[in-house]
């Protein structure tokens, strides 16, 4: 999973996650050296700690409006004061209050995702697939960037939920799937089959 068992060190795809910042602006964010030592660079990846995500949503946020010095001195003094209801400069002073709030919620949603996981190498080669099921997170994420709506594949896997699609298509962006794409399934091609034609203990379609 992340880099770290408690989300203590945290990867670029994760920090994403949590922030809603899109990945690639975090990734600039991160090689600009906005963050200082709230992040690292070795052997071409990218870590951040806990105290750079409220940091990352600052930065963000407010890259339209002030110049990158201006930007690095708030972060400054984010991370040399981390309780801080506002980032502070010279005369200048933004609200963090609701970025504290949003990364908070980012934490305990990834967090959730990751408990309604699993990994078991005797079950798809140890795919993570959603908790009790054999339906791997990142097929249901696919299945989602492809246009699939929630509710066709709730027709097509009746053991899935709402919240059980939303934490795999989270846990697949924090976390994407290393080698080669999967195949398209079969069934998005067709019709919606009957929930029969499905192992209602949540094994795929027959391919």
């Amino acid at each position: 999973m992340g880099t770290d068992a408690t989300l203590g060190a945290l990867s670029a795809n994760e920090a994403s996650c949590i922030t809603g910042v899109p990945l690639r602006q975090v990734h600039r964010i991160i090689d600009i050296g906005l963050l200082g030592k709230a992040a690292e660079k070795r052997a071409g990846s990218r870590t951040v700690f806990r105290d750079g995500l409220v940091c990352i949503r600052l930065a963000h946020e407010t890259t339209d409006t002030l110049t990158l010095d201006g930007r690095r001195r708030l972060v400054r003094y984010l991370l040399d004061n981390p309780e801080a209801g506002a980032a502070r400069d010279s005369n200048l002073s933004v609200d963090v209050r609701s970025m504290r709030k949003d990364v908070r919620r980012g934490l305990s949603r990834l967090e959730r995702a990751r408990r309604m996981m699993s990994t078991d190498e005797a079950v798809l080669g140890g795919a993570p697939c959603i908790e009790g099921t054999r339906i791997p997170a990142h097929d249901i994420a696919e299945m989602l960037a492809n246009g699939d709506s929630v509710e066709r594949i709730i027709e097509a896997y009746p053991v899935l939920t709402e919240d059980r699609i939303e934490a795999a298509s989270l846990y697949a962006r924090a976390y994407p799937r290393r080698g080669r794409p999967r195949r398209r399934a079969d069934w998005r091609s067709e019709a919606p089959v009957a929930s029969g034609a499905f192992d209602l203990a949540g094994l795929s379609p027959a391919r």
